[in-house]
């Protein structure tokens, strides 16, 4: 059981949404206080 290739490919996969999710959080927050500071300019 020990060294399946299968076990090594998901935990890349998990690895790769797990960044792709922070990428879209951090893009999500930034327009979010882009917005806010544009509101609160105006």
């Amino acid at each position: 059981m020990s060294g399946e290739p299968t076990n090594s490919a998901t935990e890349h996969r998990e690895q790769a949404v797990e960044g792709e999710r922070g990428a879209l959080l951090t893009v999500l927050v930034m327009v979010l206080l882009g917005l806010a500071g544009i509101f609160a300019v105006s």
